[in-house]
């Protein structure tokens, strides 16, 4: 998109300097003194090395009241800068995307809640909220740091989780909204995920007694999903437990070996003190069969397109010979 045109900017006119009547651009110099480098504004500036281009030193300077070293110190430190900017972005590392790739991460945010007993004071409930892995893998290699939204009645209710597993545990009364934002490494490109968990501390059936062995256990099940994913972390998620990759890049790749599980442990929650009380979601179990359907939609819309640029060559086939 274009930028806007800037607005018109009045030249600066340095004491003693007079400007000629129908003369068009930059002041023109009085007779005491030209003007210098550090009278310019910056509009003159960058009107002196447009005109430069079309233009004599001696034309240029002349309507701008400078001397030609003037101008060719002008020009010499726009060289510079150009310079400087082609450097900083050949040292710019280069990033890309992986074509014809998809990566799903399944995910769960929840809640688990145990309530304290009859004897419990202030706090009624102590419960533990958290991101997961919906297969209680290691989600680090995705994600860079989770931050809790409590409610304001708690100290320091902006809580940021910046390891795996990422969860945090409090004691409490009362139900309240969580807001949860996952942040990703840079490397993935994705902007932050914010979800909303509501804290449940009491069963919804009124008629189940309270039980300080069993919690109240609330989870939602989520998949993130990265449509053709940057090089940089799709060398890190390919043959990670965590991911799932559907299709097949449209180019070869060279990217960096996997983590080990060894690398992986105690980073994931499948020895996690809690769980037993994970639930098993119907949307994880079926993951493969997503998997395999979203297989057969690539595989699909790879042939529509083959058909497709058939028809587009056949087509101009026909026209060269109508002509």
């Amino acid at each position: 998109m274009a930028a806007p045109p800037s607005p018109a900017s009045s030249h600066q006119i340095p004491s003693g300097s007079t400007t000629s009547a129908g003369s068009s651009g930059g002041a023109t110099a009085s007779s005491k003194r030209k003007r210098r480098l550090h009278d310019l504004s910056t509009d003159e500036i960058n009107e002196i090395v447009a005109l430069r281009g079309k233009m004599s030193q001696a034309v240029v300077g002349k309507k701008y009241g400078i001397e030609q070293t003037e101008v060719s110190a002008i020009q010499r430190m726009q060289r510079v800068k150009i310079a400087r900017l082609v450097d900083d972005n050949d040292k710019k590392p280069m990033v890309g995307r992986v074509k014809g790739v998809e990566v799903t991460i399944p995910i769960v945010y929840g809640s688990i809640s145990f309530w304290l007993g009859k004897k419990a004071a202030e706090s009624t409930h102590k419960w533990t909220t958290y991101v997961r892995s919906a297969t209680n893998e290691d989600l680090s290699v995705l994600v860079k740091k989770v931050v809790f939204q409590l409610h304001p009645s708690f100290e320091k209710p902006t809580r940021t989780i910046e390891a795996a597993p990422f969860e945090l545990s409090e004691s409490g009364w009362g139900e309240f909204e969580i807001g949860i934002t996952i942040y990703f490494h840079p490397d993935v490109g994705e902007k932050p995920l914010e979800l909303f968990h509501h804290l449940k501390l009491y069963a919804d059936d009124e008629s189940i007694p309270q039980t300080t062995k069993k919690p109240v256990v609330v989870e939602s099940y989520d998949e993130i999903v990265l449509s053709e994913p940057m090089e940089a972390s799709f060398g890190r998620l390919r043959n990670h437990p965590v991911a799932r990759v559907t299709g097949n890049p449209s180019s070869p790749l060279v990217l960096p070996a996997g983590e080990s599980s060894l690398d992986r442990k105690g980073r994931d929650t499948k020895d996690h003190a809690l769980v037993q009380w994970f639930m098993k979601h119907s949307e994880a179990e079926d993951l493969n069969l997503l998997t395999t359907a979203r297989q057969q939609v690539w595989a699909a819309a790879a042939k529509l397109k083959k058909e497709l640029g058939s028809l587009e060559n056949e087509v101009l086939r026909i026209k060269a010979t109508t002509h």
